[in-house]
């Protein structure tokens, strides 16, 4: 049993990274970054526009969702970060929030004002640096660098003026006053260079004599002492590792943190028991409640132009190098929207990723031709999933049953998505930029034929959330501090806390509950020492 920690934080993800530098701030306070991955050290992390080369590699957990009955019975493909900086080294670098009203209703379900909009705000500004300065909305001198795109491609332009067009406005900043419109994403780059959290946080803490990070660890279980946590045990080169702390928190995300709760019997007690596991605390709601984002490719042939796949190329390369310019400094969703599928919704359910290249089956090939895809994402969604395990064998990728599509409602908002990218594509610049639609094809049209359309195509966003959530009911996880209800020296701190999904990109909403949970864990650790 290694010792000597007072807390130990099981992954080295958005999370993970941002909660270890920020509690090593205190050098009083000895922290273990404990991480399955290895190093970020690539170029396919560190160019913008290779995101998709880490997809199905050892960088990537790799997982698929058990067979979706509402998305015509396929399994879909969830790439998740096996890496320092976790998704934040493989993700589309998109900053968005999420609209004030996500953070009211957390209050409001958790009953704690320390989550609503007006208390997360200021943190949010903390944790910022954005190259447009500071202002009501936002920071500078915080460790995330916020960018403009450098070499935004002429097509997404386009997208912005033909949204205009049809009649939505248009909005320089969805991070301000409003979300809902039209306009070019933010990104968190530097200087056309990916500025993952690892980047952000970890890097520049990774020299503190208070900070140890150990890849290539597998955590397996957390230890107990009746109902308090001591530790974790891992994996590392073929070796059970034991580690004790007086404070264990599970950062490993929406999948691997209720997978470890279940793998060291915590969660639904017939459940585990049906797998081999010991109950140790029946915690019925550990794996429930999952959400994801769906969204649904519109993809168009070209008129004329060059698409991003022509962008890795010697001179696209020459550009990157050089000055950090040019199509490698591409996100590839580029272009945004948050609109409603309803006038009568208070806020937007829908938001639109539009990206100058062909993007098809989660980028399991690369593209052929020159392309456009429109991606409707349903960003208020009312279905619901699970996480659970399939063996007691921690080496087992666990169950995820995402739920796609259980709830009608959903479905018919992403009907109303995908009309609403063909009106955008037939005005404005953009209309004269597309040629025939390849996916899912001009003659798909009556809102029946779409519904398949939506079932044969739908795709996940890579924002799952709530399989460990906060609040007070029965099937809450965590308290609003984040605390494992009912186990001592236990937090679940990362996406899976989250009572809600946001209208928007969960990278940054996952970052400032690791920067909220920071200030929590100093308070607590602090009060112990000075009662000690």
């Amino acid at each position: 049993m290694i010792g000597g920690f007072d807390v130990v934080v099981v992954g080295a993800g958005s999370a993970g990274c941002a909660l270890a530098a920020r509690l090593t701030e205190d050098p009083s306070l000895r922290v273990l970054l404990l991480e399955a991955g290895g190093s970020d050290r690539v170029l396919e992390v560190q160019i913008p526009a290779a995101l998709y080369k880490t997809f199905r590699t050892r960088r990537d957990w790799n997982y698929t969702t058990e067979p979706q009955p509402a998305a015509a019975d396929r399994r879909v493909f969830w790439p998740r970060g096996k890496m320092l900086g976790g998704c934040s080294s493989n993700n589309a670098m998109i900053y968005i929030r999420g609209a004030a009203a996500d953070y009211d209703e957390w209050a409001q379900l958790t009953g704690d004002p320390g989550w609503s909009y007006t208390s997360v705000l200021p943190v949010f500004r903390r944790m910022e640096d954005n190259a447009r300065g500071a202002d009501a909305f936002h920071g500078t001198g915080g460790p995330l660098r916020v960018e403009d795109l450098r070499s935004p491609h002429p097509w997404s332009r386009a997208v912005v003026e033909s949204a205009v067009a049809a009649g939505y406005p248009r909005n320089p900043d969805f991070n301000g006053v409003r979300q809902e419109g039209a306009g070019l994403y933010q990104v968190t780059q530097r200087r056309g260079r990916r500025w993952s959290a690892a980047d952000a946080y970890l890097h520049p803490a990774e020299g503190r004599p208070n900070l140890t990070v150990r890849t290539g660890s597998h955590v397996t279980r957390v230890l107990l002492d009746g109902d308090r946590a001591t530790g974790i045990e891992y994996v590392a080169d073929g070796r059970v590792e034991q580690v004790h702390a007086d404070q264990v928190v599970l950062s490993a995300g929406a999948v691997g943190s209720p997978q470890i709760l279940q793998l060291s019997g915590i969660g639904p007690a017939d459940h585990l028991r049906s797998v081999g596991v010991d109950v140790v605390h029946d915690l019925p709601g550990v794996g429930e409640g999952l959400q994801d984002h769906p969204l649904v490719p519109t993809i168009w042939h070209v008129r004329e132009g060059r698409s991003l796949f022509r962008g890795e190329s010697p001179s696209g390369y020459a550009q990157w190098f050089g000055a950090r310019r040019g199509p490698l400094t591409s996100n590839l969703a580029e272009a945004g929207l948050f609109t409603r599928s309803d006038d009568a919704l208070p806020e937007p359910d829908l938001q639109f990723h539009f990206l100058p290249v062909k993007y098809w089956q989660q980028a399991r090939v690369d593209p052929d031709v020159d392309a456009f895809t429109a991606c409707a994402v349903l960003v208020r969604v009312e279905s619901r999933g699970s996480v659970r395990l399939r063996s007691a064998d921690p080496t087992w990728a666990p169950a995820i049953d995402a739920g796609y599509l259980t709830d009608d409602r959903d479905l018919e908002a992403l009907v109303t998505g995908v009309e609403k990218t063909r009106e955008i594509a037939g005005v404005g610049p953009l209309s004269r930029v597309l040629a025939e639609e390849w996916s899912p094809g001009g003659t798909v049209s009556t809102r029946a034929d779409l519904r398949q359309a939506v079932r044969d195509t739908l795709e996940s966003l890579y924002h799952p959330v709530s399989s460990c959530r906060m609040g007070t009911d029965d099937l809450a996880v965590v308290d609003p501090q984040l605390r494992v209800h009912g186990i001592e020296g236990l937090r679940v701190v990362d996406a899976s806390v989250m009572p809600t999904l946001v209208r928007g990109n969960t990278n940054a909403p996952t970052i400032m509950v690791a920067e909220r949970a920071s200030d929590i864990v100093r308070a607590e650790l602090g009060a112990v020492s000075a009662m000690a």
